[in-house]
């Protein structure tokens, strides 16, 4: 079963790209599910739907979220799409297995004074401050993810465009303007502190970590949730809120939501839609507090 899912994997990231992320995902669901075959005398090749339905029950029961469970189907309806492709069966078990009803949950949402306090926490007089200046503003200036952030390379950088080249989810690419507030701080940092994080090695890096790699995602999110305590924000934040962040207050400010939408990279809209929901509750809230008869 171990080089079997290994095989719907690469196939998988051969024909829609999946990024490393959503691949370690995938092949952590299916081997807990193997083990669950395992366990129980199952064989994963053979699995019918009642296999699959007892299965997420016992998930369920084990306190595990709906959230958790619907990336789990994700994986297993994928894979099993695969073995029928793959002539390895001749029917799909999930096929008619309903997806878990999911909460709706609205990001994060953060005030434009407290982005600003929290783009003004970093220490500029050392060079990771100033590194984490610069990450900061180009987040905030052009709704990367996390991971795009950290992972962003140099030749996908232009400073004198102004613009940032993004492979994203689905091997995507789009261009995002970095404005001129994030220009001045990425140039800042590449002229005065790049070169001493990197140890003067050559590397296409653009925010190398304190070892002169790239970062991971989960030590930036201590920086961010570092400048949060400086800034004294209480919000409970993600790793994603300044990627919400970005497309709130640009809806705020009447933006249009398929130029949000192509912005974030999101390829259906009704993604970026919870936007404007987050707007919407933003806007009616400033109304209940200035409004002489609100």
């Amino acid at each position: 079963m171990s080089s079997l899912i290994d095989d719907f994997l690469d196939a998988m990231w051969l024909e829609r790209g999946l990024s490393d992320n959503t691949t370690s995902s995938y092949r952590h669901d299916l081997n807990h599910l193997a083990l669950w075959c395992d366990k129980t005398g199952h064989a994963l090749l053979t699995l019918q739907r009642s296999d699959i339905q007892d299965y997420l029950s016992v998930r369920q029961n084990a306190g595990y979220k709906a959230t958790s469970s619907a990336r789990l189907l994700s994986a297993v309806r994928r894979f099993y799409q695969y073995l029928c492709r793959e002539k390895l069966r001749e029917d799909d078990p999930t096929a008619l297995i309903v997806n878990p009803k999911l909460p709706k949950y609205l990001p994060a949402d953060l005030t434009e004074s407290e982005v600003d306090a929290l783009l003004m926490a970093p220490d500029l007089s050392e060079a990771i401050g100033l590194r984490d200046k610069a990450m900061l503003e180009l987040l905030y200036a052009t709704g990367l993810r996390v991971s795009e952030l950290v992972n962003l390379s140099t030749d996908r950088v232009s400073l004198r465009q102004g613009v940032v080249r993004i492979v994203g989810k689905g091997n995507k690419e789009r261009l995002v303007p970095m404005g001129e507030e994030a220009v001045y701080w990425l140039e800042r940092f590449f002229n005065e502190a790049r070169a001493s994080l990197l140890k003067e090695t050559s590397s296409d890096v653009v925010f190398p970590s304190t070892r002169a790699q790239f970062m991971t995602r989960q030590t930036f999110w201590h920086r961010i949730k570092h400048y949060a305590k400086v800034a004294c924000i209480s919000t409970h934040l993600s790793p994603h809120t300044l990627r919400h962040a970005f497309a709130t207050h640009l809806l705020n400010h009447g933006a249009d939501l398929r130029v949000v939408q192509l912005l974030l990279g999101h390829s259906d809209l009704s993604t970026t839609q919870i936007y404007t929901h987050v707007a919407g509750e933003r806007l009616k809230s400033l109304h209940e507090i200035h409004h002489p008869r609100a």
